[in-house]
């Protein structure tokens, strides 16, 4: 007797970089098939290009048979539409750091950072919508006229998959994204108009906020679509995050986040309190400095990534008393956003490629296990670092996290992870269950810190460093 065909779902990942769609059997999460498609470089680039990416990544048919689909995708953009629906000017995107300046007034004119963190639970940095529509409002006053409606990028694209389909009806969003515009609650899953007044002068209209496994709507072929998400809400869930567990990704940028059923308030606005993709919340701490920070050192060392790791690995751990702050383009935590790259400590005994490659390693982790203590500072349980993002790949990463970290790191086989949460996602709404469904993830290492120190040095250097080159 045949086997029953099995239901099919889709997830996209529309980043920084590329569009990605994968399609997995809903009820185990297996990928059946993918495709992808590059987006154009840059920190500002219209949301058409996403549109054009994702057609070319579900071209031949992808999407035959696919039953659901759901959307994961940079946070924070600001996709500008007018009364029409028409884009006003190409998408700010959350590593555009020109609104700077807009962050800082925006931060001053409430009270403080700690005035923001109370309304929306997030301090502000030039990331967020909010200081995008402020920026527009103050630079392009005739693009701010026209606005009626900020979109952010998964919510655009959402609604493309709905209109080519015929069954869009509104925009709307999840609480995950809507929770990294600057002008939305997550502790009150509410926006704060006064908030989009004070940025652009009017209130503005903002998709709805659906609930995590609601419909967004089908298209005409019955296809259902759901929510979607931002990229680290759809990454949490495409790994099933455990109690204890602490996300480290090495992307484009780097992130670090947790889940957490209450949210979490950090008093020094360095852990954004966003919401997470499964209805709880999901404390974040970002920087724009990850991945890119390899590529960097390796272009500088004349070599690739490969040979990167090559010469990394060759030094000792602390690479020399060479010290790296990896702030190549600006900073978002701590946020220094008109910050560049610092060498510390450097000696003629202490010049080589080596060392050079090895600081680059451990600066760029060294960032990030700041997000991690101070995810435990806020009373979360940090038992196991799960790390995932292309620079996860790197052997000398591999070598140097866990004596950073200081406890266990765990890699999952690669993956395309926000797209398999954003198909989860989709299976869930389809299935219309209290949770979503119960997939498989595969580790291929579980590395275990050293049993010597070496890490406390490393980390007491790169904070000195800190303190020097950028005194709070």
């Amino acid at each position: 007797m045949p086997d029953a065909p099995r239901t099919l779902v889709a997830g996209v990942d529309s980043s920084t970089q590329s569009t990605k769609v994968v399609v997995c059997d809903a009820t185990t999460g297996e990928m059946v098939r993918s495709g992808r498609a590059p987006h154009p470089d840059g920190t500002a680039v219209h949301p058409d290009r996403w549109w054009e990416a994702f057609t070319v990544a579900t071209a031949d048919g992808l999407l035959d048979d696919v039953a659901a689909i759901a959307v994961g995708g940079q946070q924070h953009g600001m996709c500008a539409l007018d009364d029409q629906g028409d884009v006003v000017r190409d998408a700010l995107l959350w590593n555009d750091t020109r609104s700077a300046q807009a962050a800082r007034d925006l931060t001053d004119e409430l009270g403080g950072p700690q005035e923001w963190v109370r309304r929306t639970g997030s301090a502000l940095v030039p990331s967020f919508t909010v200081t995008k529509v402020r920026w527009l409002a103050e630079h392009e006053p005739d693009n701010a006229a026209r606005v009626h409606d900020v979109v952010l990028p998964h919510d655009w694209l959402t609604a493309q998959i709905l209109k080519q389909g015929n069954g869009f009806e509104r925009y709307t969003t999840d609480r995950g994204d809507a929770s990294g515009t600057g002008y939305f609650s997550s502790s009150t899953d509410s926006y704060l108009p006064d908030l989009q007044e004070l940025a652009l002068g009017r209130v503005f209209g903002v998709p709805a906020v659906l609930r995590p496994s609601e419909i967004a709507g089908r298209t005409e072929g019955g296809m259902v679509v759901g929510p979607g998400t931002g990229d680290n809400a759809g990454a949490a869930l495409g790994l099933g995050l455990r109690h204890g567990d602490v996300v480290v990704s090495l992307g484009t940028s780097g992130a670090v986040f947790a889940d957490a059923d209450q949210p979490v308030a950090d008093p020094n606005g360095l852990i954004a309190s966003f919401a997470s993709a499964s209805g709880g919340h999901l404390p974040l701490m970002a920087t724009l400095n990850a991945a890119r920070v390899l590529t960097a050192a390796a272009k500088l060392l004349g070599t690739d990534l490969a040979g990167l790791d090559r010469l990394a690995l060759a030094a000792e751990p602390g690479a020399g008393g060479l010290t790296l702050l990896p702030y190549l383009d600006g900073e978002r935590s701590p946020n220094l956003p008109d910050a560049t790259g610092t060498l510390g400590g450097l000696t003629r005994s202490n010049a080589t490629p080596e060392n050079l490659a090895r600081a680059a390693v451990e600066g760029m982790l060294a960032n990030l296990v700041a997000g991690v203590s101070d995810v435990r500072r806020l009373g979360l349980p940090v038992e196991r670092v799960v790390l995932i993002g292309g620079a996860a790949r790197s052997e000398a990463v591999r070598a140097v996290a866990p004596g950073l970290f200081g406890v266990p790191v765990a890699i999952p086989e690669p993956g395309e992870y926000v797209g398999l949460g954003a198909a989860r996602q989709a299976a869930w709404v389809l299935g219309g269950s209290a949770a979503p469904p119960e997939w498989e993830v595969r580790y291929e290492a579980t590395l275990d810190p050293p049993a010597d120190d070496v890490g406390a040095s490393v980390l007491d250097r790169y904070a000195g460093l800190l303190a020097t080159v950028h005194p709070s």
